[in-house]
């Protein structure tokens, strides 16, 4: 979080292909890279990890987004907004211990779809 801490970015996720992590689900890794593709085609940026939990903002970035979602669609839409707006968006490397269903996961396939529609409506409709 230290360029949040010392005023380079304004929002900073952690990546967790950029740290040290556990071996992701096959299907999972590969539904976050292409939704991280299709990010970074959509919003001409380099993200590695746009799926993950940990992001930091400034207070007053977060104040003034207009958010909806509620749930697994929360993570494409901030970040549509966040790249829309032009905040200075970093990236760090985070250690991540992903789960397993038998340990609580819950996102499907199905939420990837959803991810991907909420990309596109916030590129061009919002």
């Amino acid at each position: 979080m230290v360029p949040l801490l010392n005023g380079q970015a304004d929002v900073v996720y952690g990546s967790r292909f950029k740290g040290v992590h556990r071996a992701f689900l096959f299907w999972h890794s590969v539904g976050n890279k292409f939704l991280t593709l299709v990010t970074n085609i959509l919003y001409n940026t380099i993200l590695t990890d746009m799926e993950t939990c940990y992001k930091a903002f400034r207070g007053d970035v977060i104040r003034n987004l207009t958010l909806r979602s509620n749930r697994f669609d929360f993570e494409p839409e901030v970040t549509a907004k966040v790249l829309k707006n032009k905040f200075k968006l970093f990236e760090v490397p985070i250690s991540y211990n992903g789960r397993g269903y038998e340990e609580g996961k819950k996102i499907t396939w199905r939420d990837g779809l959803v991810a991907l529609a909420c990309l596109v409506r916030y590129r061009f409709l919002d």
